[in-house]
């Protein structure tokens, strides 16, 4: 990567003229972000489009470590710009749980993490954004200029109103270490009592997971200048298996920010690596999301479990998910998980809104509502065929009914009213009218619902 010492506001400002100028010498059209990785969890259908390569727009530009704000290139990952932030003390205020995420993808596209009950979605954190329109214009947007509305409306576009070229967002200062507590709460009406109970205190961050119907823990998180001790969850070890195994923990803050990465939280299982010697084979550098991204994908294209599963008739279907419940709700939820869909683990993260002020339509969550993200990820077998969608369609009623809201980043099966009704179509279509007139953009149903 290269850093802030050499790279800087000028050569960024010089780049994106230079953007801007080729992409007005030119027919824009139909454009697909080109990236190296990505964390979206639903295939495409194959349509004729140019690759729009944003990949030089991965910089960190500045740190300020007084005001607390960071200025960073929309396509910089979070384990570059922490590995930056961390050696000027400070770190974002929402790091997603993914090294390869990154900082315009997870505005544009909705993050979370165990910051979020304090600091909102990583969209609540920013204070200003260069947006490249689909007509080739690039412009500033902050939450009280001209283009406010596209400002609060690009968190969960998925880059159908404009693509993030540069971002400053805001930053907290941190310590060496974190303290890690973990506590056992099997009880459900207790478990999420105790949840919003923690959310009201002076802990730094909180997630949770569910490993077994009564079995549940909270993992409390606290800046810590010293540690006994640290462990490492980068290698041989796995983060989530040692979560029942102790009650108290020491991570060094990039080993805490990455801890679920290097298993990809739980579902390195299907790659049987939670084996030692499976993931010595592998090395240390290969296990991350980013390889099991590639098989993932390679997978997909060649359909063998595909196969495997139609020689020993299964019937699967991926369940690949997080939803934001409210917190008086997370019971029946969970009870809905257990008895319709059967996955386990389930991460659990508790989030709520920063700032009662700052609406954002696309993702709309109710100000003063504490929200519980449930993250379930998993292939549902079945002996007996199912209608395509069958599970996830379930759980897109059962978020509508209990009044939240799901990510999109994988399959969805809404109808087109329903979706609409759910991320407010009245004011995106005036929003692509204002900012995608020619419609040069698919709009967000048919990107993540027709997958085009």
């Amino acid at each position: 990567m290269v850093t802030e010492n050499v790279y800087r506001r000028s050569d960024y400002e010089t780049a994106r003229q230079q953007l801007e100028t080729d992409l007005k010498s030119a027919s824009v059209g139909a454009l697909r972000l080109k990236k190296e990785t990505s964390n979206l969890f639903r295939e495409r259908n194959p349509a004729a489009h140019r690759s729009l390569d944003l990949r030089a727009f991965n910089h960190v530009l500045s740190i300020d470590p007084e005001g607390k704000t960071i200025d960073v290139e929309g396509m910089t990952t979070y384990v570059d710009l922490v590995r930056a932030s961390l050696q000027k003390g400070v770190m974002p205020m929402v790091v997603p749980q993914l090294k390869s995420i990154t900082v315009g993808g997870a505005v544009s596209g909705i993050g979370i993490e165990s910051s979020s009950f304090r600091y909102g979605l990583p969209h609540e954190s920013v204070l200003e954004m260069d947006v490249l329109l689909p007509s080739g214009d690039i412009i500033t947007c902050t939450p009280d200029n001209q283009h406010r509305d596209l400002f609060f409306a690009i968190p969960n576009s998925y880059g159908t109103l404009g693509y993030i070229l540069r971002l400053v967002i805001q930053a907290i200062p941190t310590k060496p270490y974190v303290q890690l507590t973990h506590v056992q709460i099997n009880d459900s009406a207790s478990f999420f009592s105790a949840l919003t109970q923690w959310c009201d205190s002076d802990v730094d961050f909180i997630d949770g997971c569910i490993l077994q119907r009564d079995q549940q823990y909270l993992t409390l998180g606290r800046f810590s200048d010293e540690a006994p001790y640290t462990s490492d969850y980068s290698y041989l070890d796995i983060y989530y298996r040692s979560v029942p195994n102790r009650s108290e923990d020491y991570l060094r803050v990039s080993d805490y920010l990455w801890r679920w990465d290097t298993d990809w939280f739980w579902c390195s299982k299907n790659l049987f690596l939670e084996n030692k010697t499976m993931r010595r084979l592998l090395g240390r550098e290969r296990l991350s999301s980013v390889t099991y991204q590639k098989v993932m994908r390679w997978n997909t294209r060649i359909g063998l479990t595909r196969n495997i599963n139609r020689l020993m008739r299964v019937h699967t279907e991926s369940v690949i998910q997080d939803v934001d419940i409210p917190v008086d709700k997370a019971r029946d939820f969970v009870e809905f998980l257990h008895r319709e869909i059967g996955i386990l683990p389930i991460w659990v993260c508790p989030v709520r809104h920063r700032k009662a002020d700052h609406l954002f339509p696309l993702f709309p969550m109710t100000n003063g509502t504490l929200y519980v993200n449930f993250g379930f990820w998993d292939v549902v077998r079945t002996r007996n065929p199912r209608a395509r969608g069958y599970f996830n369609r379930k759980v897109e009623a059962k978020v509508t009914e209990l009044g939240g809201i799901k990510s999109l980043y994988s399959d969805a099966f809404y109808s087109h009213r329903a979706f609409w009704q759910a991320y407010d179509g009245q004011h995106y279509r005036a929003l692509k009218q204002r900012y995608d007139p020619e419609g040069l953009f698919k709009d967000l149903y048919e990107k993540c619902v027709l997958r085009q």
